[in-house]
């Protein structure tokens, strides 16, 4: 009992404490969620039952973005894809995709900050900005690359799918490295 009543006075304390660009970014995960949830399931799904458990999965990241919700929110987003275009059938629209991977990855990045930002953390606009400003940024190099690469692929034969899919995941590759080795080497003090 004691540790109920001792649960419920922390979450009292984070209601009253919170500031308003925590909040922001946490209402920012969740509409970026519900965005990608909307551009990846069929209207048959989200005209149903299903919506309420997709507003309960956009909704958990946003209040507990360090823990596994973001990912769990990312998979059920892929799998709201995968059933709209293979058992529903429909066709592969180059804008719906784009659309669904800038959000994904706006959900994943605000996560990021509001994993490291408190409820009560006193933020300049200018931070938020700057973090927005730079996701968004990824996410028209990734778009412009992504467009390049169709097209690239359409001069060339059936083979230039699997040169595209395979210089993607060397990037990857890359990026994974490269990360790994940032992470490891020794920093200046």
């Amino acid at each position: 009992m004691n540790a109920i009543s001792e649960r419920v006075r922390s979450i009292y304390t984070v209601i009253t404490r919170a500031t308003l660009v925590p909040l922001l970014v946490r209402c920012a995960i969740f509409l970026s969620g519900l965005v990608a949830f909307v551009l990846a399931y069929p209207l048959p799904i989200l005209a149903g039952r299903g919506v309420v458990l997709l507003l309960l999965a956009a909704v958990l990241p946003a209040v507990a973005p360090a823990r596994a919700w973001p990912t769990v929110t990312a998979l059920l987003t892929v799998a709201g894809w995968v059933a709209r275009t293979s058992y529903y059938g429909e066709s592969i629209e180059l804008w719906r995709l784009l659309g669904l991977a800038a959000f994904l990855y706006l959900t994943h990045s605000l996560c990021a900050l509001a994993a490291q930002l408190p409820y009560d953390a006193a933020v300049a606009p200018e931070l938020l900005a700057r973090w927005v400003v730079n996701a968004l940024a990824v996410v028209l190099a990734a778009a412009v690359l992504a467009v390049l690469l169709i097209a690239l692929s359409e001069r060339w034969d059936e083979g230039g799918f699997v040169v595209a899919a395979i210089g993607g995941l060397a990037v990857a590759v890359l990026a994974a490295f490269l990360l790994s080795w940032l992470l490891r080497r020794p920093r200046p003090e």
